[in-house]
């Protein structure tokens, strides 16, 4: 019990400034997030390197970096492993590993070494009921500004669905360019939630607005275009 207690730090929350650190990674050196100011990041642990659901989460993430970062998004990786693990890892996985169609692929996001599980330990990666030597697979969104705005955490077990994580990019933006909400399932092209109206004079407005749909006070959703919304969010 004591030696868990010891390994528990204050978590970082949302809304939160992202923690700074410097580290040694598989595209070089970072400081983070000073380095991806102005652009959003998606920081993400994996447990350990020659793990085959990370492999497949690997692939996956290096298989939509593009799409990612045409969302103006850069994608770094975490695990306690050191550097020439990774390498060793992220090249076999290049040489040897097909999954799902996907093969040949190579892996240019950074791949964080963190043996000391420094990094690890300020995003509250380390759960030592689930594990005291391996992170367990945390996502954190960050923003331009770096700020965190949504974290996702998953248990060693269970790989990670990146469509979600793509399709909470772009909520994300969406909601900041458009100052709406998104609902259950969103994706761009549905509609969008409107806050509640804060008199009776806008509640007329509304009811009156052919794009607004009032089901009651506090429900009321709205028509977003998706080539809108899609040229906005892939262009910031």
């Amino acid at each position: 019990m004591e030696n868990q207690e010891q390994q528990v730090v204050s978590m970082p929350r949302i809304g939160d400034p992202a923690p700074e650190f410097k580290a040694v990674t598989t595209q070089g050196d970072i400081n983070f997030p000073a380095d991806y100011k102005g652009k959003w990041s998606i920081l993400f642990s994996h447990p350990a390197d020659f793990t085959p659901v990370c492999t497949s989460e690997f692939m996956t993430f290096a298989h939509l970096e593009k799409q990612f970062n045409a969302a103006n998004c850069e994608l770094i990786g975490l695990s306690i492993d050191g550097l020439y693990s990774h390498i060793a890892w992220l090249r076999t996985i290049k040489e040897k590993i097909e999954y799902k169609g996907m093969k040949d692929i190579e892996v240019t996001f950074p791949l964080i070494e963190d043996i000391k599980m420094d990094v690890a330990k300020k995003y509250g990666m380390i759960q030592p009921n689930e594990d005291s030597t391996k992170a367990v697979r945390a996502v954190f969104f960050i923003d331009p500004k770096g700020i965190i705005r949504t974290i996702i955490y998953y248990p060693l077990s269970l790989g990670r669905n990146f469509d979600e994580l793509y399709r909470v990019l772009l909520a994300l933006k969406t909601a900041d360019e458009f100052g709406i909400a998104t609902p259950a399932d969103w994706r761009p092209g549905d509609d969008v939630i409107i806050g509640p109206a804060g008199s009776c004079g806008t509640a007329q407005e509304r009811m009156d607005d052919s794009n607004i749909d009032c089901k009651d006070w506090f429900f009321c959703t709205k028509k977003l275009d998706k080539d809108e919304v899609l040229s906005k969010v892939l262009s910031k």
